[in-house]
Order: C-alpha cells, then structure tokens, then sequence
C-alpha cells in the first residue's frame, strides 16, 4: 500500500498553532488583569469617596449632638468646684456629644475628644476623635488638670489632660496638608460675630464650630474633604445645674 505523503500536519503548523494559540491566551489574561486592575481602582476610589462622606457626617452629627455638661474638680481633697465641661482650642476638643460612633443617635452620651496630630511618617496632619461613655460630673472632672486666670476676659481657663492617640482613636481625616478648629464668637459691634481660634470664654458656648481641613493631594475625580461648619443652636447655661443630669 502506497501512503499519502499530503496527509496530517507538520512540525512546522504544529509550531505555529501553538504559538498562535499562546498568543491568544496571554492576549487573554493581560485583558482579564487589566479588567481586574480597573475594578480594584474603581473599588478604591469608592471606598475613599465613601469614607470622606461619611467623616464629614459623622463630624456635623458629633458636633450638632453637642450637650451642655458640668465637671465636677476637684482641687483638694475638701474642695470641690462645678466646671463647665467643654475644651475649645485650636488643636483639640473636649465634650460631651449625644452621637456615638458605634450607636450613632441611639447611643450613650459620649465624651468626644477631638485632636490633630502629626500624619504617618510626618507627613501631615491627621484627624483622631476617642470617645468615652459619660458617666456624670465626677467622671468629667478627674480631665480637669486645673484653673487659671485669663486677663482678656477677666474670667478662668479651664486646663484639661491631654488627648493620647491609641489603638481605640478613630480617624476622621488623614493625609490633611492643615486641620484647625475655629469658633464663632456673638459680638455687639459689627459684623456682630468673629471667627477665633483661641477661645477663651469656657463658661459660654460659640454660636458655631468649624473645623478647616485641606487634604496634602488632590486627584481628579475624587472627593476631597474640606471644611465642616456646624452651628450650635444651644440656649443653656454651661454654669447652671440642670435635673436632667448634665
């Protein structure tokens, strides 16, 4: 029998489809990963977008929950004075607000301690709040670290510990070029209100709070967290005992 030297393939075809066919395949994969690459990019963008929605809320909440609360000092161990029990300055913030991370407006009174501090590495600012469940006037006052005299406006300023960052500080804003909190101070002159960082009117409350952040880079597309300003729409007293409890 005579064979058919045109049948079947040769090594060189054989060669040929198979390179053709791992052409293919890695054509393939480099579309899967770019594909891959997009939706991890557009998850993180997401992800970012979202976390700076939800921090810029979380800081109105706080604020907007703001309660007027006395600390109970101590400065002797016969001596006792009730102290209005909020800190305003331009780095750190101390109070009592009805808006809890974990809870949000359902939860305990909590003690918000607001505070910038240096970002990772150095390499700007960051936000940081700790909050602690309040407790009553005792609790609040073991914070107090002392009195003294303020010469402007003839009253008191009141010196508080110092806000520590820890594994239980939640960040509200990182990677922040400035972070600083201002007050709005009530005048009788015009333009009868004055933003101000250095409040030194403990025993009153300012007519409203804004915290002014820039984040250190900005990319297209991207939400970028920026100032928060919150009024107080508070009429009591930080000197008068109320029977509510706070």
């Amino acid at each position: 029998m005579k064979l058919n030297r045109q049948s079947g393939v040769t090594l060189i075809e054989i060669l040929i489809a198979v390179s053709l066919l791992s052409l293919l395949s890695v054509g393939v994969l480099v579309a899967m990963r770019i594909a891959l690459n997009t939706l991890d990019k557009t998850d993180a963008h997401l992800i970012h977008n979202r976390r700076i929605a939800n921090s810029e809320k979380i800081l109105e909440n706080q604020l907007a929950g703001l309660m007027v609360t006395q600390a109970e000092w101590r400065p002797g161990p016969d001596r006792s004075e009730i102290l209005p029990f909020v800190q305003f300055e331009a780095q750190t913030m101390r109070f009592v607000t009805s808006y809890s991370l974990q809870d949000g407006l359902r939860g305990h009174p909590q003690i918000a301690a607001f505070q910038v501090i240096p970002g990772e590495r150095g390499v700007g600012v960051r936000l940081i709040v700790n909050e602690t469940p309040y407790t009553g006037r005792t609790q609040a006052g073991l914070m107090v670290t002392g009195v003294e005299p303020e010469p402007q406006t003839g009253t008191h300023l009141i010196r508080y510990a110092a806000v520590v960052p820890g594994p239980q500080s939640f960040i509200l804003a990182d990677r922040l070029a400035y972070c600083r909190f201002v007050y709005l101070e009530r005048s009788f002159e015009p333009p009868f209100a004055l933003w101000r960082s250095d409040w030194v009117r403990p025993f009153e409350l300012p007519l409203g709070i804004r915290i002014e952040m820039a984040p250190l880079t900005t990319a297209p597309g991207e939400l970028h967290v920026g100032t928060v300003t919150v009024p107080l729409h508070l009429t009591r007293d930080t000197t008068t005992l109320y029977n509510d409890g706070n």
